[in-house]
């Protein structure tokens, strides 16, 4: 099943180690079948408040997401990142092609 990283960002000093991460990510994604499908860009709040941008990178499933989260190639470029960026960084399952929302109520009944 397909999984996510998704990053809400609340501030960035756009700097060279930033620009160095930028440059270097593409490259730490493409073993893994990562790609972009929200990088930044123009959010309009709808509800409640927002930070400066929304990140979200879609892997095949969630063993090559944290294989990528964990690889040395990424290891290596994340300090790049971490030390000029304040962020919340979590991963998500993605749900199986004809989900419905109304399936979560049988997975809450049965907690």
């Amino acid at each position: 099943m397909t999984a996510y990283a998704v990053a809400h960002v609340h501030s960035v000093e756009f700097c060279p180690d930033i620009v160095e991460y930028l440059e270097r990510i593409d490259a730490t994604l493409d073993p893994f079948g990562g790609r972009f499908l929200i990088h930044g860009g123009a959010v309009e709040v709808v509800e409640g408040s927002w930070g400066e941008d929304l990140i979200l990178i879609e892997f095949p499933d969630r063993a090559n997401m944290l294989a990528w989260y964990d690889s040395p190639a990424y290891r290596e470029i994340l300090p790049l990142r971490t030390r000029h960026m304040v962020a919340d960084a979590v991963i998500a399952d993605g749900v199986p092609e004809g989900y419905r929302a109304a399936s979560m109520v049988k997975k809450i009944q049965n907690m």
